[in-house]
């Protein structure tokens, strides 16, 4: 059975940091892993991608903000590490396995979705 189980959001001030985590079971880690996310009123929307390899993809909005990390040892876990955080950041954050080896910033690439954690940014 895989679960993807993310953690680590909250309330922040603008020009704050969070860290999100995202811990998978039951699937093949090898696969690159995202972090999407969901404003109000909007649709979900590519945030960051990382392959095997530790390559990353970032959407032009949270470029030089945002960093995705993942460990591929015993807990295997994906990161994103947020900082300069805005208001226009605040949504749902959501983990997601791709559903191959080919790093893709389209969300029906992902196979296994995390139910999502909230960030809200406060002006």
């Amino acid at each position: 059975q895989v679960q993807l189980v993310e953690s680590g959001g909250g309330t922040v001030q603008a020009g704050g940091s969070l860290r999100l985590s995202c811990v998978a079971s039951g699937l093949t880690f090898t696969y690159p892993m995202g972090w999407f996310r969901r404003a109000p009123g909007k649709e979900r929307e590519f945030v960051a991608v990382i392959d095997w390899s530790g390559a990353a993809t970032y959407a032009d909005s949270v470029k030089d903000r945002f960093t995705i990390s993942r460990d591929n040892a015993k807990n295997t876990a994906v990161y994103l590490q947020m900082n300069s955080l805005k208001p226009d950041d605040t949504a749902v954050y959501y983990c997601a396995a791709a559903r191959t080896i080919r790093t893709s910033t389209d969300d029906e690439s992902y196979k296994y979705w995390g139910q999502g954690t909230q960030v809200t940014v406060s002006s």
